[in-house]
């Protein structure tokens, strides 16, 4: 199982990216996927996670109203828009397979089960 994110880049504050994870050798129908972020320092955080089987979506506080996570089943790939970025939104964030959700943190629910993490890609967010 290999996950390939892509769409980082450098971006002004205020502005927008797009990040996709397109999973290979992995039909994501029936688990979870989404996205962590870990900022130099910092620990890593649940950032965003959508639920196949219901298409149910969970958010960080940090990121709920900036950040839609959403899915193409035809694609067999996972979009993460973010919208209104801040310099704190600059981070490595890694594409995760998971079989849940974390209801309460909003990322991929890891460490029970299967969980798969992809490389990471940089947003870097100027001020």
């Amino acid at each position: 199982v290999q996950l390939q994110a892509s769409g980082g880049g450098l971006v002004q504050a205020g502005g927008s990216l797009r990040l996709s994870c397109a999973p290979s050798g992995f039909r994501f129908d029936g688990y979870a996927m989404g996205w962590f972020r870990q900022a130099p320092g910092k620990e890593r955080e649940g950032v965003s996670c959508i639920r196949f089987s219901d298409s149910k979506t969970y958010y960080a506080n940090s990121v709920k109203g900036r950040f839609t996570i959403s899915s193409d089943i035809a694609r067999n790939t996972v979009y993460l828009q973010m919208n209104s970025l801040k310099p704190e939104d600059t981070a490595v964030y890694y594409c995760v397979a998971a079989e849940a959700c974390d209801s309460e943190l909003g990322g991929p629910q890891t460490g029970y089960g299967m969980d798969y993490w992809g490389k990471g890609t940089l947003v870097t967010v100027s001020s």
